[in-house]
């Protein structure tokens, strides 16, 4: 059997911490020394949002790699500011038409990786490069929020300042004292409905027969009210059917010719012989107007008066 030496012994062990070091090391930044180069992906990004070396790659939310390396894109024929290169350490399969998106891990975590898998296309093999996509971050969905609580926020100060303005010292002193004398109201009417609850307690029988008194009376007025509207409409029915009666018996004798009136409508001879004798006693008077010395005459020495001559009457 060969011994060994302490110095022999004392390098080995050395020489395994350093590589578990080494290894540790390298696994904190994402590189596992277990894993060849031969299962790197890559992809390409404007802006990686924070995304870092070491960050977690995942598949449907469970980790299967992680981020091995980001630099600065120096192939003109490759679009994209930077390159990221990550590995897969699982088994596991996707097309080369799956997105390798950036996504935030928690408000608190920083970015990760995930790769969104799509069935269709051409297996994805290590060295392909995939289509790179950022993914909105719980951060910028709290933005919208963040600026209606804000806006809220605003309009809460503005209304506490104004409640602060409006609330100076007068202002509650003239409360205080309109309170006061709010109370001193309600202590009031509050000693009035005492005063009057007992008066009437105590005249409670008398305003009960001065009520029944009024009630007797009331139905005692409708009953004279009734009586007396039947009396004034028996007596007024009396009075118009009699009216009626003899408005009734007039015009009939006007209809049958009786009378001045049922002459005049019924007889038309004699109402030509009025219009006719109506006629000739306008003339007459235009007559006495026109020629008074025709009809009356003075005379002094006894000379007679001229013979009357009718004039001719324009029609």
């Amino acid at each position: 059997m060969i011994k060994m030496s302490k110095e022999f012994k004392a390098g080995i062990s050395v020489l395994l911490v350093l590589g578990l070091f080494y290894w540790g090391f390298n696994y904190l930044k994402g590189k596992n020394l277990f894993v060849g180069a031969s299962q790197s992906y890559y992809v390409t990004y404007e802006n990686i949002k924070g995304l870092q070396k070491s960050s977690p790659v995942t598949i449907d939310g469970l980790r299967v790699g992680s981020v091995t390396d980001i630099h600065f894109n120096t192939n003109p024929k490759i679009e994209g500011n930077l390159i990221v290169e990550f590995v897969i350490e699982e088994d596991v399969q996707f097309s080369k038409n799956s997105i390798a998106r950036i996504y935030s891990g928690g408000i608190m975590g920083g970015k990760s990786l995930a790769i969104v898998r799509k069935e269709e296309g051409e297996k994805a093999i290590p060295g392909d490069f995939l289509k790179g996509e950022v993914g909105a971050d719980m951060l910028s969905k709290l933005d919208p929020i963040q600026d209606k609580v804000e806006g809220v926020l605003v309009s809460v100060d503005a209304v506490a300042k104004d409640i602060d303005h409006l609330l100076n010292d007068d202002t509650i002193l003239e409360l205080q004292s309109s309170f006061k004398k709010i109370n001193l109201i309600l202590s009031s009417l509050e000693a009035t409905s005492k005063s009057i609850d007992i008066l009437v307690k105590k005249n409670d029988r008398t305003l009960n027969e001065t009520l029944n008194n009024v009630a007797l009376t009331s139905n005692n007025l409708k009953t004279v009210s009734d009586s007396l509207a039947k009396v004034k409409l028996v007596s007024i029915t009396k009075k118009l059917d009699h009216t009626l009666a003899n408005l009734d018996h007039i015009t009939t004798g006007i209809s049958k010719g009786n009378g001045t009136v049922g002459k005049l409508v019924k007889d038309e001879k004699l109402y030509n012989n009025l219009e006719a004798a109506s006629k000739e006693l306008e003339e007459l008077l235009r007559e006495v107007k026109e020629h008074p010395k025709r009809f009356v005459h003075f005379s002094m020495f006894g000379k007679k008066a001229a013979s009357y001559k009718e004039t001719e009457v324009k029609k």
